[in-house]
């Protein structure tokens, strides 16, 4: 059987109810909603509606803060980077290869300085904490901002 045979089962499916063609068709005039009334008017299933109650969503408390606005970050200690051979270029694609980090974030790469280094690197991220570039600088590296 191939994706493009799939049907679903017989009498599992049926034609949608055309409802407002007229009162021959026995579902004419009112549309099969009665006379008047809430159901009855249009757009009468509002989202979160509860019949006038206190919605669920206004009656919880609201608590803390989502700053769209944030940038997000890769992090990543220079302990980590001991790993790789002397002299090489560090890049976030690299460190995703290696299997160093897991995912690259949509903002890039951090280097932070917990930890020692003992190679000398060339390291390319977006941003650098100022001990981390300091310790790159100290183990004969340099430091590239993105």
């Amino acid at each position: 059987m191939k994706i493009h045979e799939l049907r679903p089962t017989e009498g599992a499916t049926h034609a949608q109810k055309r409802v407002g063609r007229g009162t021959g068709s026995g579902i004419g005039k009112t549309s099969a909603k009665g006379h008047k009334g809430q159901k009855a008017r249009s757009g009468s299933k509002k989202n979160g509606f509860e019949g006038g109650q206190m919605p669920l969503a206004r009656r919880l408390p609201k608590r803390g803060f989502y700053n769209h606005f944030a940038k997000e970050y890769t992090i990543i200690n220079i302990s980590d980077l001991n790993g790789l051979e002397d002299n090489a270029t560090v890049t976030a694609e690299l460190l995703k290869e290696k299997g160093i980090i897991r995912k690259i974030e949509k903002d890039g790469l951090k280097i932070l300085g917990n930890g020692e280094l003992t190679k000398a690197l060339t390291v390319k991220a977006a941003k650098f904490s100022k001990s981390a570039e300091e310790a790159i600088r100290n183990a004969g590296g340099s430091v590239e901002v993105l």
